[in-house]
């Protein structure tokens, strides 16, 4: 089974040790990251630093001509990653003897949301989530598909991971986050996550719903929430809440426009790539899931994909839809988070993986390389070892 770590371009970058010391846990490729959101990121064993501040989401290589003239375009790094830092760690990584993928972060982007506002989901209320790209609107749509494209296909590299591809939500770990003060669940998640900018009015209209009475409509279903009132975490919570009727046209509508853009999205992948470029999504089973891992139709992704990356740190139960597929050759990518201070088990790591084989995991990713303790990374390297 192959194992595959997430990295950063500034964990490799002025460490001459790096790219050998992460051969050395047993993983036969690397996730390297091409195009990413802001973060502060630890660097524990580099030479030079040990804290990286990304500003702002950026490519880490100089972006083409494709961008001239145009409105939306991605941002270069700054000092955390200049010039082709993708490129260079990419590079180093290879000499090691490991295959290099991109990691491509698409639809999470607060600079463009704060530069450019009216790309951004606006909630029922009106608040505008500036690290939240609507993907309903065709600028924006534009702008991710040539993104991916460009991001993706590197030179060396042997596929992509899309992480992002579809609707972003509340959730997003924003600087001094102070959202959870009341525990939202599935249906609160999936009610502050619907937009209303005016490409989903527009949306919500085509599927014969009046946008401002179906603002209102979310509006009042938020109440209990903010009461407290508990969740069942799941579809039909959001149905109680909003209603069966209005739930399945948002939810139609919402759908059908990830669908279009993740197919759209990585038909621009495989049109730049090279034969054999793999093409991977990070996604969640549930449709009306948001975030990271936004929720997809596993029939329909694994149509369009050649598989998906997905969460299993709290339990590898995801993998279940994606294997009932039954896709021939599809890659079931469990992804655990293996640094113990951000809540994973680097400890419990081979038992994780066994479990997640018998539910039809093909490869594994580790989260992360470059973050980890040198206890966490010793547990990885114990647990690769006993492939």
């Amino acid at each position: 089974m192959k194992a595959s770590a997430f990295v950063y371009p500034w964990d490799v970058n002025g460490d001459p040790d790096a790219a050998g010391r992460i051969a050395a846990l047993g993983v036969e490729q690397v996730t390297l990251a091409s195009a990413y959101h802001s973060t502060r990121a630890l660097t524990p064993r580099h030479p030079r630093h040990r804290i990286v501040t990304a500003e702002h989401a950026a490519v880490l290589y100089p972006p083409d001509e494709r961008w001239a003239g145009r409105e939306l375009r991605p941002y270069t790094a700054g000092a955390w990653a200049p010039g082709d830092a993708y490129g260079e760690a990419a590079a180093a990584l290879a000499d090691a003897g490991l295959d290099v993928h991109t990691w491509v972060v698409l639809a999470h982007n607060s600079r463009l949301g704060a530069e450019h506002p009216d790309t951004s989901v606006v909630n029922a209320y009106g608040d505008r989530y500036p690290w939240a790209p609507c993907i309903a609107q065709p600028a924006t749509r534009a702008y991710l598909v040539d993104l991916a494209a460009e991001a993706a296909v590197r030179p060396g590299a042997g596929g992509t991971e899309l992480e992002s591809l579809g609707w972003y939500g509340l959730t997003h770990l924003h600087a001094h986050d102070k959202t959870g003060g009341v525990g939202l669940g599935d249906a609160g998640q999936y009610l502050m996550a619907l937009c209303f900018c005016p490409s989903c009015r527009a949306g919500y209209a085509g599927q014969g719903l009046d946008p401002d009475e179906l603002a209102a409509a979310v509006r009042a279903a938020l109440e209990p929430v903010w009461r407290g009132e508990p969740d069942d975490g799941s579809w039909a919570g959001v149905e109680k809440r909003l209603g069966e009727e209005k739930a399945g046209r948002t939810r139609a509508w919402r759908e059908e426009t990830a669908r279009t853009l993740q197919e759209t999205a990585v038909a621009a992948v495989r049109a730049a790539a090279p034969a054999g470029f793999q093409v991977l999504l990070h996604a969640d089973p549930v449709g009306y899931h948001v975030g990271a891992n936004p929720g997809v139709d596993p029939v329909h992704i694994l149509s369009v994909a050649d598989g998906v990356v997905v969460p299993c740190t709290g339990g590898a139960g995801l993998l279940t839809p994606f294997a009932e597929v039954g896709r021939a050759g599809a890659v079931l990518a469990a992804n655990f988070v293996v640094v113990s201070g951000m809540g994973g088990s680097p400890g419990t790591l081979a038992g994780d993986v066994e479990r997640a084989v018998g539910l039809g995991a093909t490869e594994v990713r580790l989260y992360h390389a470059g973050l980890g303790s040198e206890e966490d990374l010793g547990a990885v390297r114990g647990a690769l070892a006993r492939r």
